[in-house]
């Protein structure tokens, strides 16, 4: 006889509350509407619009889904990716006019805060430790935004001198320090209003970290 077959253990999949429920799917929409924003400055067409909205709104719960051995969420409920797609169609039908190039901004600020709520919330129903849940949080606030980015040759968020790590870093370590004080409904709402707030004074008044070195030098003339 062979040795005996293992069975992988069945994954657990955390209840949603109906907050984290609601901000799934807002996340998901708001996420691939900057998916489908992306798409405006090259004049795509629909399909095209589509699949940016798509990949953009599911990409950051795919990447934490599979780094936490977890079914991807939108292969479970597919309407998330339902959600995307009509998401992505209506951006194109209804035309970028109507889309001020500030509503990519906002809007990939409410989905990143959500998002990184979403994560370090799903890596604590697993039991996982804080430091891996506000990892997991981070992750998926920022995955999807760096697939857009890639996929439309735009620079990528990240290597921007802007506030936008750090404030899914606040949301979801807020949510993760307050959740067994308060409760997982309040701590989420407490770590999405701390992200935001942070967001939102970075792009209302230009906030950005200290570089490296200091400010930059000017360069010295021969006289």
């Amino acid at each position: 006889m062979g040795p005996p077959i293992l069975k992988k253990e069945p994954a657990v999949i955390p209840v949603a509350t109906p907050l984290f429920a609601f901000l799934t799917y807002a996340g998901v929409a708001v996420f691939a509407a900057t998916g489908a924003l992306a798409a405006v400055h090259r004049r795509h067409d629909i399909v095209t619009f589509v699949f940016f909205a798509a990949v953009t709104g599911v990409g950051g719960g795919t990447l934490r889904d599979l780094l936490l051995d977890q079914p991807v969420f939108w292969l479970v409920d597919p309407n998330h990716l339902i959600v995307s797609a009509a998401v992505g169609a209506l951006v194109w039908t209804t035309g970028a006019r109507r889309w001020p190039l500030k509503a990519l901004l906002w809007l990939d600020a409410l989905g990143l805060c959500a998002f990184a709520v979403l994560g370090a919330g799903k890596a604590l129903g697993l039991g996982l430790s804080a430091p891996v849940c506000v990892v997991m949080g981070v992750l998926t606030a920022t995955a999807g935004g760096i697939i857009r980015d890639v996929l439309a040759a735009e620079p990528s968020v990240l290597l921007r001198r802007e506030i936008y790590l750090t404030a899914a870093l606040l949301g979801a370590t807020v949510f993760v320090v307050a959740e067994p004080w308060v409760g997982r409904e309040a701590a989420g709402a407490a770590g999405f209003a701390a992200g935001f707030g942070l967001r939102a004074a970075a792009l209302l008044f230009d906030l950005s970290l200290p570089r490296f070195g200091g400010p930059a030098e000017e360069p010295v003339g021969d006289g």
